[in-house]
């Protein structure tokens, strides 16, 4: 009997271990990147607290245009918005699936936030921060939303209440 179940626990080891072909696969769109992006120096700092307010990301937004004072009325519909939409990855203050949006404004552009919220699966592909977030986070992508430019403009008028 003991022979039986280590032929048969040996014969599992090895068909898991041939299930791989030993090579990473790139089908996943969020391992792409070019070879000038792989011979770049990395950045020692995380990504989650890196600052680059001159990056304005990849997708829609070319500009933003924000009022000196907080529009409370457009702040209360992002939080609504934010606590609706997203959550289930973000908290406001802290680390969780995804990075904290308090303070953001000072390590972002607001093109560059509305852009990964508009536009997260483009984003991972071809921004070196979106990037280097995705790898903090463990690989976990951000979810498109499918929010209206005028929801996401919302969303960041409340980032800029925290």
């Amino acid at each position: 009997m003991k022979k039986v179940v280590m032929i048969i626990t040996g014969l599992g080891m090895m068909l898991f271990m041939a299930c791989g072909d030993g090579e990473k696969k790139k089908d996943s769109p969020y391992e792409n990147s070019t070879p000038s992006e792989q011979a770049a120096p990395k950045s020692t700092e995380p990504a989650s607290t890196r600052v680059d307010l001159a990056n304005k990301g990849v997708g829609p937004i070319s500009s933003v245009t924000m009022a000196d004072d907080i529009d409370q009325t457009m702040a209360a519909h992002g939080k609504d918005v934010f606590e609706k939409m997203c959550t289930a990855c973000h908290k406001a203050d802290k680390k969780f699936i995804g990075p904290p949006p308090t303070g953001i404004l000072n390590r972002r552009s607001p093109e560059w936030i509305m852009n990964m919220i508009l536009n997260p699966e483009e984003m991972v592909k071809q921004d070196p921060l979106a990037k280097d977030l995705l790898m903090e986070f463990n690989g976990a992508p951000m979810a498109n939303q499918h929010l209206s430019e005028e929801e996401a403009r919302a969303v960041l008028e409340y980032f800029r209440t925290l």
